[in-house]
């Protein structure tokens, strides 16, 4: 698996230039002292709660080509809900709808928070004998990110620090996913004008965790009861941050985090993006390595003073040495 496609990168040049040297408090929840420190890979696939349409096509027919998704109205973005009564969630769904019905088919999408039901008439594939819909279909999305906590007792845990989003930079309407051990077996490194990645594989089929919850502020979810914490690193959170010395835990080969220094060079606590801190990795190991920020390492937690501050969430095209974190407040609760 590679990164979380959807993730957002940055090229940020105006950001770097005048920098605005702060310090902040940042409201945190009082029910949230310390947590489990983060920093490893996860393998995500994160289900849409249906089969979204990607794209519509003609379908060759004894007739000629037609395009029944665009006769009945149904567009690129919409989310197929059910087809004859029949919850859809995936492309298999529709086919067996399909196999075993004649006429035309009732069909009910989401677009947006509108929900719309119409009909359409499947047209039989002159090639498959198959009847289609003319669609492309995505019924999930899968990717690595990497976890930033997991609140003790709860076994809640934030990831990413940012939102999964379309190829538009719309927030994706995830439901229900599931979160997989992932191991880093490559790092592309990262050059100027190109971003690299973190590449890695899933290690087994049995799920870890399960999310519930695509925000602005990262993808939510809570642990199995059965994990193992006792390897974990235990962290209080920070309600402070100020420009200086920090460290960043993140995952570039294997399973296990490792701390890597970096420096805070900007904190703008009221930035309503989640920009809230500029960082600057200085590790030579970790530049070495990767060049700096890298796809998939979102979500990797900063450290300063002994305390969890936030995370990391974007890269600046223009330099990968620098890039965007989010602060912990702004996490927390979700």
């Amino acid at each position: 698996m590679h990164k979380l496609k959807n993730k957002i990168l940055l090229a940020a040049a105006a950001a770097v230039l005048a920098l605005v040297y702060l310090s902040a408090s940042f409201g945190v929840s009082a029910q949230v002292a310390e947590v489990y420190l983060g920093g490893m890979p996860a393998g995500f696939t994160l289900g849409l709660g249906g089969a979204q349409i990607v794209g519509v096509c003609e379908v060759l027919t004894d007739d000629g080509a037609v395009c029944p998704a665009r006769e009945a109205g149904i567009a690129v973005g919409d989310i197929i809900c059910s087809l004859n009564g029949v919850k859809i969630e995936s492309a298999a769904d529709i086919d067996k709808v399909l196999d075993g019905s004649k006429g035309k088919a009732n069909v009910s999408v989401k677009r947006g928070s509108e929900r719309i039901d119409a009909q359409i008439q499947p047209a039989e594939d002159i090639a498959s004998g198959k009847r289609k819909l003319g669609v492309l279909i995505r019924d999930s999305i899968s990717g690595i990110g990497t976890v930033t906590y997991i609140e003790k007792g709860s076994l809640r845990f934030a990831s990413l620090g940012h939102a999964v989003a379309d190829e538009t930079g719309k927030l994706m309407n995830v439901e229900k996913g599931n979160i997989y051990q992932c191991s880093i077996i490559n790092v592309v490194k990262g050059e100027r004008g190109r971003a690299g990645e973190l590449k890695g594989l899933f290690l087994n089929e049995k799920c870890i965790a399960v999310a519930d919850t695509n925000c602005a502020t990262g993808v939510y979810g809570n642990f199995n009861k059965q994990y193992d914490t006792s390897s974990l690193k235990s962290m209080p959170i920070g309600e402070s941050t100020q420009p200086g010395k920090a460290s960043i835990y993140t995952t570039i080969d294997g399973v296990t985090p490792k701390e890597y220094s970096v420096s805070i060079v900007k904190v703008d606590g009221g930035n309503k993006q989640n920009k809230n801190y500029v960082l600057k990795i200085t590790d030579k190991g970790l530049l070495d390595a990767t060049g700096g920020i890298v796809q998939g390492m979102s979500g990797s937690p900063i450290v300063q003073n002994g305390k969890l501050v936030g995370a990391v969430t974007h890269v600046f095209l223009n330099d990968p040495t620098r890039g965007y974190g989010i602060s912990i407040g702004n996490m927390l609760g979700k």
